[in-house]
């Protein structure tokens, strides 16, 4: 296997600022910080890294939650990182990324925001089903994919932000 990307966490500075909707006290903010779970493959074959909560939450049918990971990747340049839900709470709850996939450009790692990754879900469960994620448990998952140009590409544009910051 070809080593392509790194996570990271970003600064104690940008997590706590990209975590002041959740109103958690600096202390509890500094807590939860220094428990930030880098993503990791559970299997030697896995294509999928783990991606970890940062808080409890429980949402019910229809509801949606933004989660500030606490981590950015540094991704080689012809790859980018694919975030999914993971496949079980997909399948028993219905739960979606609100846009369906998340995609993590290389370039992504030099933003204002140090490249900070966000996962926003939905439960979609047409059946009733409330969902439960604990501080640590996995609740998304990344797969790098390798991309291609093509011939005629004259991309020059620089990055600096995140969702819809390409097209300002």
């Amino acid at each position: 296997m070809k080593a392509v990307a790194k996570f990271e966490k970003v600064s104690l500075k940008q997590f706590k600022k990209d975590m002041g909707d959740f109103g958690f006290s600096d202390e509890r903010l500094n807590e939860i910080y220094e428990g930030i779970k880098l993503p990791k493959r559970a299997t030697a074959y896995s294509a999928g890294y783990d991606i970890f909560s940062t808080v409890d939450f429980k949402l019910s049918p229809g509801e949606t939650i933004k989660i500030p990971t606490g981590i950015r990747c540094r991704i080689n340049d012809d790859y980018a990182l694919f975030i999914f839900p993971r496949s079980g709470l997909g399948f028993k709850y219905r739960l979606q990324l609100n846009n369906t996939v998340g995609v993590v450009d290389s370039d992504y790692y030099g933003s204002d925001n140090e490249g900070h990754i966000f996962v926003k879900i939905t439960n979609d469960s047409n059946e009733g089903k409330s969902v439960e994620i604990k501080t640590g448990d996995a609740f998304s998952q990344g797969i790098f994919l390798q991309y291609g140009i093509t011939e005629d590409d004259d991309a020059t544009g620089v990055r600096n932000g995140g969702f819809g910051s390409t097209s300002k």
